[in-house]
């Protein structure tokens, strides 16, 4: 996930940060932005979404919340 993604507002007004972001340290900011793709992971798993992207193959890639890896098609 990119750092412009969401804006400093929409991840403070959804609850996500415990401070906002020009608030942190650069150790802190790391820190979070390392835990974002397990937070997405969980939270996509818990409303029963895989999870999907793009792999160093250009494939696009659906990862399911009990193991199953499928490789999409065009």
């Amino acid at each position: 996930m990119k750092e412009k993604d969401f804006t400093n507002r929409e991840l403070v007004r959804k609850g996500e940060l415990e401070k906002p972001l020009y608030e942190m340290t650069e150790a802190e900011k790391e820190q979070w932005y390392k835990e974002i793709p397990e937070k997405v992971r969980a939270y996509l798993f818990s409303i029963r979404q895989p999870l999907v992207y793009k792999n160093e193959k250009g494939e696009y890639i659906a990862e399911h919340s009990d193991g199953r890896v499928q490789v999409l098609e065009d």
